[in-house]
């Protein structure tokens, strides 16, 4: 099997062609079975994964377009916020599992007319 790559990269090199070499020399993905369950390396896909150098150079900012998801506040994303949580449950935060709420009022008196006995 090593003899083999050396070969294909011997020729590759005799051909003056820089493609079929690195073909070569990528090391396959290893996957492990243990007791029936399959692991596969996740590093290995990851690299095989990311995208090469034909997209445009130079710019130095990402392709993906989940990046600007990615970027976004988490409130904007309907996600946990400290902040907002903070504010919502008031000086319950932490405290309590119901939210603050503001005193009931006094039950309000009878109204009863005066010239009635």
């Amino acid at each position: 099997m090593g003899m083999q790559n050396w070969l294909v990269a011997i020729a590759a090199i005799a051909a003056g062609s820089a493609a079929p070499m690195a073909s070569a020399w990528a090391a396959p993905c290893v996957e492990v079975e243990v007791n029936g369950e399959r692991a596969p390396s996740y590093d290995c896909l990851t690299e095989k994964l990311k995208p090469t150098g034909g997209g445009p150079a130079g710019k130095g900012e990402s392709t993906m377009s989940s990046e600007s998801i990615v970027q976004r506040p988490s409130n904007q994303l309907g996600l946990y916020n400290n902040a907002a949580t903070s504010h919502r449950m008031g000086n319950t935060f932490g405290t309590s599992v119901y939210p603050q709420r503001p005193a009931t009022p006094p039950p309000a008196a009878p109204v009863v007319p005066r010239g009635q006995p």
